[in-house]
This record gives C-alpha cells, structure tokens and sequence, in this order.
C-alpha cells in the first residue's frame, strides 16, 4: 500500500522565503538599529548606574540595605538573617561582583516589567476584546524556547546590556501582565457597585479600588517575574550579560565543576532570597485586605 505523502512547499519556495525574510530583517535593523539604540540608551544609562553603586559602594553598607529592604518586606527576622548569611558568604567565595550585576540587571528587568505589565493587565482587565488579543501573544512569548529570544534582538543590537535586558523583559513579563488582568477582574462586584453608589468615576474606582485589592495578586505576578529574570540572566550570559551566568557558562564549556556549583549556588541564594521577601509581603498585603474588607 502506497503511502500518502503530506503536502508541502518545495525546498526552492522555503529557501526563497527565508532568504525574503532574514533580507527585510537586515534591512530593518541596518535602518532603524541605531534608532532604537538610542531609545534605549536611558535604560542602559540607568542599569550602569545601579551596577557601579553596588559594586563600588563598600560591602557592609550593601549588604545592610539589601537586609534592610528584605526585613521592610518580609517583616520576618529568619528572611532577613538568613539573607545575610547568604549574602556574606557570597562575598567569602568571591562572587560578589557577579551577583551585584546579576541583582542590578534583575532589578531593572523587574522595573520595566511592571511598568510596561501593569497598564496592559489594566487593559486587558476592563476590555475582553484586548484580553483575546493580548492572550495567545502572552502564550506564545511563555512557550516560546528562550533561546530564540536572543535572536532578533542580538541582530538589533548586537551583543551587550541592552539585548540582554530586552530578552529578559520579554520572557519575564507575562506574569506581570497575566496576573494584574486576574486580580483586577477578581475584584468583588459589590465592592465596585458600593464605590458607583459613592459616585466614583472609572478611573477613582481603578485607583482607589479595583488596584488596593488586586495588590496581594500583582504582587504574585511580580515574584514570579523575579524568578524568572533570574532563570533568563543565564542564558543572557551568551550575548554578553555580565554577572553569574558567565561564570556558569564558563563552567559548562571547560568542565569545572566548582565554579559552577558555586556560582548556581548563589543564583539560588538570590532566588530564595527574592522569593521570600516578596512571598512575605505579598502574604502581608492579603491579610490587610482581609481585614479591611472582611
């Protein structure tokens, strides 16, 4: 019996039509590649700033601030010890400048997503037509392998911060962006007709209502955003990304194993360190939501 063949383009048309493709890509960078460089030179500007103040700024004040935030969050003396030890041993194996980067590029990755996250989970929350548009974008950039991120921007850019940092944003902003939506529309409808009998226009009631309650739930999407900035700054190290992933990548290319046990180490020392803090003051925020609006 005679096997059915599946229909397909020839090897010429496919060839043709990657070759029309990857030619209007180089097209578009070479004439608008210096252009959003530009744009995002502020940014860059910004990232330098942070890195250079933690990793000039002596050790004992860092670390104390870095502590102090953890403790303003977490309310949790364990949290807050326990980041510390954390901390100083990261510092006693000699890791400290690489995880002052790699802190500086979370953190700025971070910033950019809930700013850029918030306003569409805003949007997405009050329209259902921008919320089925926005949807299979935000499904297709979370199984999107995160290699291929490094693509487009490293033909844009080239190597360095930047692509880097936008690679990092795109794979670490759907959470942002998901979770905003959800805990805007969990938002209990008696609340919102209580602040219509109050007179509230739509934007008092986003601002002094809908945004108070779904804290507890951004602030969800915001750890998990964190996490995976961390996850994505390692495989940023192979356009360029200073910080723990290169020495990590290092390891994997030459085979040493206690670089790069010591340097995963750290990763995940940052990691719980973040997560903890944010688990923490997310709990704090719901209990006072309950409280207030138990």
């Amino acid at each position: 019996m005679d096997l059915v063949e599946f229909p397909s383009l020839s090897r010429g048309t496919l060839r043709d039509m990657r070759i029309a493709i990857d030619g209007a890509f180089r097209e578009f960078t070479r004439a608008y590649g210096e252009t959003l460089e530009q744009i995002f030179e502020p940014v860059e500007d910004f990232l330098v700033f942070l890195e250079g103040l933690l990793i000039d700024s002596p050790w004992p004040i860092v670390i104390a601030v870095l502590v102090g935030l953890v403790y303003l969050l977490s309310r949790d003396v364990k949290i807050s010890v326990g980041s510390f030890i954390a901390l100083f041993l990261i510092g006693v194996f000699g890791m400290w400048e690489d995880t002052m980067r790699t802190i500086a590029m979370v953190s700025v990755c971070t910033m950019l997503a809930i700013i850029l996250g918030i306003p569409i989970g805003i949007l997405m929350a009050r329209s259902d037509r921008a919320q089925g548009f926005v949807n299979p974008v935000l499904d297709l950039m979370q199984t999107m392998p995160s290699f291929v991120y490094l693509i487009p921007v490293v033909m844009i850019f080239g190597l360095g911060k930047i692509p880097g940092l936008i690679a990092v944003v795109i794979y670490a902003i759907p959470p942002m962006i998901r979770l905003t939506n959800l805990g805007i529309r969990l938002v209990d409808p008696d609340v919102l007709e209580a602040a219509d009998a109050f007179g509230s226009n739509a934007r008092q009631k986003l601002v002094n209502v809908q945004l108070p309650l779904a804290l507890p739930t951004i602030m969800a999407g915001i750890n998990q955003t964190i996490m995976m900035s961390l996850a994505m700054v390692v495989v940023a190290s192979m356009i360029g990304v200073r910080g723990l992933g290169q020495p990590v990548l290092n390891a994997i290319n030459n085979q040493y194993f206690t670089m790069g046990v010591m340097n995963g180490l750290a990763i995940v020392a940052i990691a719980i360190i973040f997560d903890r803090a944010t688990q923490a003051y997310g709990k704090r925020l719901q209990k006072h939501s309950e409280v207030v609006h138990g």
